[in-house]
């Protein structure tokens, strides 16, 4: 068989299963929903590992999709497009800048049952990451931070030497070196966007107080947490990656918030 028929073949079989949504359930009733976990700034998905596994025990399906860390709309609408390949229920998760993702991609998803932000950011109309950063004393990262540019904006990354003071300071230094190292950098364009939109304002959230944050300080935390009438708990001597520093917690919220929207 020559070779053009046979990748034409192949491509025409493969066509019916990709027009499929990679996360379409089989008909049968999904007894819990499907958690999408977004990280933030300076990570990648691989922070939410931890917190991954936790869910999954507990018999959660769990997407930790790559946050692009590009522009705040284009982020939000490809964080969207990943709630809209779900038909069931959905827990939409935010750490850090991925609190202000999640604030715009779950607009127009009925499906949606909670925001859940994890030492997150939860903007009003109008507001950046950065306005938020510097509207209470004590981050850490106004001093900690480089940028490298690149064709067509600015890269913003944690400068490694003070990566551990300013975002983990409750993680073993072995570890945190690591992190630094494979740190994704987000575009400044991203964290200085005005949100345009406050999908809080219409569906329950939930938000876990890193309670000795360095980067959001806690009482920015706790202000947005108080704005957006979540259900709050407060970790005491967590750092911003609590995620990592406090899994179980951070499993124990988003668990609370399923339970609480079935």
């Amino acid at each position: 068989m020559p070779k053009r028929l046979l990748l034409a073949v192949v491509l025409t079989a493969l066509v019916p299963a990709m027009s499929t949504p990679a996360f379409a359930t089989t008909g049968h009733t999904q007894a819990k929903p499907t958690v999408i976990l977004v990280h933030g700034a300076f990570a990648d998905a691989s922070s939410w590992t931890k917190v991954v596994a936790k869910l999954q025990g507990a018999g959660y399906p769990v997407i930790a999709p790559a946050n692009p860390l590009r522009d705040l709309k284009g982020d939000s609408d490809y964080v969207s497009s990943v709630i809209s390949t779900v038909p069931g229920p959905v827990i939409l998760v935010g750490h850090s800048y991925g609190g202000s993702v999640i604030s715009a991609a779950a607009s127009g998803h009925t499906n949606v049952k909670a925001l859940v932000y994890v030492a997150g950011y939860v903007p009003e109309v109008g507001e950046s990451a950065l306005d938020l950063t510097g509207k209470f004393p004590g981050s850490q990262l106004p001093t900690s931070l480089l940028t490298r540019d690149y064709p067509g904006g600015t890269d913003v990354y944690v400068n490694p030497a003070k990566f551990r003071a300013a975002v983990a300071a409750d993680l073993p230094a072995r570890d945190v070196a690591v992190i630094a190292a494979t740190q994704r950098p987000v575009s400044y364009a991203a964290l200085d966007a005005k949100a345009t939109v406050a999908a809080w304002k219409k569906i329950p959230s939930w938000y876990l107080v890193s309670g000795a944050d360095q980067a959001i300080p806690t009482a920015a935390q706790k202000f947005m947490a108080k704005r957006a009438g979540a259900h709050t708990t407060e970790v005491k001597g967590a750092s911003h990656l609590a995620l990592v520093s406090h899994a179980e917690d951070a499993a124990d919220v988003i668990s609370a918030a399923a339970r609480a929207t079935r």
